[in-house]
């Protein structure tokens, strides 16, 4: 077996082979990975990479903003802006992380580079956790919004009877089941600008629901702080920027690398702008009254409504594959060299796993809330913060110190509050 240089500190090196699966002992980057990794790689222009950023910054949060923006008050929009700072911030912690050593090329890589195989299996968890609970956000956002579009269909198979949200939440699973066999999807979740154009196209459609159908801008009942209700907001903020996994592959995609801080800088200034002019149009239109999905507010009569939920049902329908490929290949590689039914029976299991906590846990913000302050806070604030710190050692300048310690203090209060504030919100709404 041939033997190949660990990317870990040398106090934790050990001989691994080129055949190690993705979660197991420590696998050095392959030679041709590591040649393009030592020749700069790359050859995405800094165009072709703003889009791309945009692209994985631009998720189904959009969504959730206005019923973010009614639980912390108006006054919470200025943690969104933080929230957006520190993400941008962490994010540039990894790039230097990854410019420390050409062999490292993934978010993975940089645990393992600062803490060996614990640090590859936690950044890991964290990853395919996260991506799992988006998976089946997926399936609820869908559900809700067919359920909206088509009220009062349903489906009897024999004694049992599917209606409304869950007969669409199972539909939906039915038709991107297959597109999850495909294993060559990995390059298509940040080459397309349809993400782009979907997002600023559901803004859009709701401006004119507010300002030509008739819905207006004066709702009762909009708050400028309301306390208990920031922790919901924090998780839900945080998940809008929660593409740290991407990062590195955008990084090492690029040509010109040096470039990368201010390419970064432009991601999240044009997305916070579209989160926040969501985040507003939403708050004026429904006040407290806006659901957790602006859309499910929307009058489903009007083509302006219609324009926002068919773009919104597109985006989990083209990602959910990409989204659980990761999960399915980690899998894959565990169960080791097989057939071609072993991948299509784990990833036909792994979609029927998310349906089946998708029709349990039908709590579209609630369960954002919790990946936001569970997960993604994990991910895009505590992680990159540590990782620099060990790869790195301690900042030299005091103001940069200080800012990866308050990263870690508001961190770990997110984390602890937001997935309090998540859960007992969850089980509320079982019992």
């Amino acid at each position: 077996m041939a033997v190949g240089r660990s990317i870990c500190p040398p106090e934790h090196v050990v001989p691994v082979g080129h055949d190690e699966p993705l979660l197991g002992r420590y696998d050095a980057a392959r030679p041709a990975e590591k040649a393009a990794a030592a020749d700069g790689g790359g050859n995405a222009s800094f165009v072709q990479t703003c889009l791309n950023g945009l692209n994985a910054l631009s998720g189904v949060g959009l969504l959730s903003v206005p019923y973010a923006l009614s639980e912390g008050g108006w006054l919470s929009l200025a943690l969104l802006a933080a929230v957006a700072a520190i993400c941008w911030y962490t994010g540039l912690l990894l790039q230097r992380c990854m410019a420390a050593d050409p062999a490292v090329r993934t978010y993975p890589d940089i645990g393992e580079r600062a803490f060996g195989r614990g640090g590859r299996l936690l950044v890991s968890a964290f990853m395919y956790a996260e991506l799992y609970l988006v998976a089946i956000g997926f399936l609820i956002l869908d559900g809700d919004n067919l359920a909206k579009l088509l009220p009062g269909a349903s489906v009897s198979l024999g004694p049992a009877t599917l209606a409304g949200r869950r007969l669409f939440v199972v539909l939906v699973a039915l038709a991107v089941a297959p597109t999850t066999w495909l294993r060559s999807l990995g390059v298509l979740a940040y080459v397309s600008a349809t993400g782009v154009f979907a997002s600023a196209l559901i803004v859009l459609s709701v401006l004119w629901a507010a300002a030509v159908d008739g819905v207006g801008f004066s709702a009762p009942g909009t708050t400028a702080l309301r306390p208990t209700g920031l922790p919901t907001a924090l998780g839900l903020y945080t998940f809008c920027y929660c593409g740290h996994a991407v990062f590195p592959t955008l990084y090492t995609s690029m040509k010109e690398k040096s470039r990368f801080p201010k390419m970064l800088a432009i991601c999240f200034v044009l997305c916070t702008l579209n989160y926040g002019s969501m985040a507003v149009l939403g708050y004026l239109m429904y006040g407290d009254g806006v659901q957790s999905q602006v859309t499910l507010n929307l009058p489903a009569a009007r083509l302006s409504s219609r324009v926002a939920i068919f773009t919104t049902l597109i985006n989990p329908l083209s990602k959910y594959a990409l989204v659980v490929t990761p999960i399915a290949t980690a899998v894959e590689d565990r169960i080791g060299p097989s057939g071609p039914a072993v991948p299509v029976a784990v990833r036909t299991l792994l979609v029927f796993s998310t349906v089946a906590v998708a029709l349990a846990v039908p709590f579209f913000a609630y369960l954002m809330a919790l990946v936001g302050s569970l997960l993604s806070v994990g991910a895009c604030m505590l992680l990159p913060c540590v990782c620099y710190v060990r790869v790195l050692g301690p900042p030299r300048r005091a103001a940069e110190a200080a800012a990866i310690v308050a990263i870690l203090a508001l961190g770990s209060l997110v984390v602890v509050t937001g997935t309090y504030s998540s859960v007992v919100q969850i089980a509320h709404e079982l019992l």
